[in-house]
């Protein structure tokens, strides 16, 4: 915000009252007299009643129309789209079940586990897995009340459980007649259905399946009318059958590794594509080159069960060097809020191949400090050594085990951090000089970009 040539209040403390309130955003777009609004990827950027809000004001929206929202905007109807358009789909109901009894009863007939989902759901809220009637009865109410208070529509319906899938996903973009693919991303490392960590390509996906992954998500947007840029995800059983998740109707935030893989800036194509109706590139000119990664970094404490953490953060320093992306608001001062989502940072590393760009990844984890609050970061240094994750075996699931393995390691590392935390509030200034200086060191710098980072990028 600091850089912006403009800013304007939105008056508020909650979401509710400030970027989820379509007539103070639109207030804001006209008074500043812009030409459009992008969205971001979170809040109104995929409700159709903002997009209509946007027109009516003569302002573009810089995403899909509200007619192709319409159709992929709730998961239902993205089901009821996927099907037409003969993409797989996992079992479920048709429509929101009336009642805990109507979701025993379709449980019953589908086989356990099941899960329990928002229609109108996203980032993992208002979701339960459930193995037992009881389970379905008690998951049902509370999925209710959570989906009412994050997306003010209570509606659920309950699809079969697959058994240790891998998530992944296909980056789109599309004009009036044309939908192009730019890859696939693998998003499976995730804790309650919240991703952690993405990664582009996909170790799970063969050159096949990638075929019928992108053939599936042209047939599905050509069907929905969509334009702009989408995101189709998608889960893979262990037989490597596929099938349709939901479609994301914005830029997301993992969109980062597809970018450095294909050097295409997706926002800019978004804008392109809203103000002219077209896209500036075809298929042919997309192409894959080595591997990248991403990790969220949040303001969570994974020995405590992620439990946010907002706070000051006392000492922020970005990581650098070759292959090296840091997309953050944080500086040193900052006041994470406890009113937003926890995301604080998204530290990418690009590589010629995968072990590259762990390698990378690994150099950037241990040069960047967020000191003041508790994050993800201890997490990602320990799961970058775990075996499973650097053969590129895990799933789903594989982050709930890896967790509950860790508590020890993760403790020592938080203990650390706080005690570092605690030395850089002390008010002896040449303590507070010293680490300063150590922290302000670059790892990449000091090994005089070895062997392991060479390439421009």
């Amino acid at each position: 915000m600091a850089y912006a040539d403009e800013r304007y209040p939105l008056h508020g403390i909650t979401p509710t009252e400030t970027y989820l309130s379509i007539s103070k955003i639109v207030e804001a777009a006209t008074k500043t007299k812009c030409d459009g609004v992008h969205p971001g990827y979170g809040f109104l950027s995929e409700d159709s009643s903002f997009v209509m809000a946007c027109n009516e004001a003569n302002l573009v929206f810089v995403g899909p129309t509200a007619e192709a929202i319409s159709k992929v905007g709730n998961k239902l109807d993205a089901r009821k789209t996927m099907r037409e358009a003969g993409v797989p789909l996992i079992p479920g109901t048709d429509g929101p079940v009336k009642d805990e009894n109507e979701a025993v009863e379709f449980a019953k007939k589908a086989g356990y586990p099941v899960i329990l989902k928002a229609v109108y759901g996203g980032g993992g809220r208002g979701m339960r897995i459930a193995k037992t009637n009881d389970e379905v009865r008690r998951f049902y109410r509370v999925s209710k009340l959570e989906a009412a208070s994050s997306f003010g529509r209570d509606l659920i319906y309950v699809e079969k459980r697959l058994t240790s899938p891998r998530h992944v996903e296909i980056q789109a973009l599309a004009d009036s007649g044309n939908v192009i693919t730019l890859g696939e991303r693998e998003c499976s490392i995730q804790r309650r259905y919240q991703k952690l960590v993405e990664e582009a390509p996909s170790t799970a996906v063969n050159e096949e399946l990638r075929k019928q992954l992108n053939d599936a998500t042209k047939k599905g947007l050509s069907a929905a009318g969509y334009t702009n840029a989408g995101t189709v995800e998608f889960l893979v059983d262990q037989q490597n059958k596929f099938y349709f998740l939901e479609v994301n109707k914005r830029i997301q935030v993992e969109h980062v590794v597809t970018e450095l893989t294909t050097g295409i800036d997706i926002v800019e194509e978004q804008i392109q594509t809203a103000f002219e109706s077209k896209l500036n590139l075809s298929q042919n000119e997309v192409h894959v080159n080595g591997w990248a990664i991403n990790m969220r970094i949040n303001a969570e404490d994974p020995r405590r069960d992620f439990i946010p953490s907002p706070g000051a953060v006392i000492q922020f320093h970005a990581p650098s060097g070759p292959g090296i992306r840091i997309d953050s608001h944080l500086y040193s001062g900052y006041l994470i809020p406890e009113y937003y989502d926890s995301l604080i940072a998204k530290l990418s590393a690009w590589g010629r191949d995968r072990t590259e760009a762990i390698r990378r990844m690994q150099n950037a984890l241990e040069e960047i400090e967020i000191l003041g609050v508790p994050t993800t970061i201890p997490l990602y240094r320990v799961l970058l050594r775990d075996k499973a994750f650097v053969d590129g075996q895990f799933d789903t699931t594989y982050l709930n085990g890896f967790v509950a393995n860790l508590n020890s390691e993760l403790l020592d590392l938080g203990l650390y951090a706080a005690a570092i935390a605690a030395a850089m509030r002390s008010t002896n200034p040449p303590l507070r000089h010293r680490l300063q200086q150590r922290f302000h060191r670059s790892h990449w710098k000091t090994s005089a970009r070895t062997s392991n980072h060479r390439r421009d990028m």
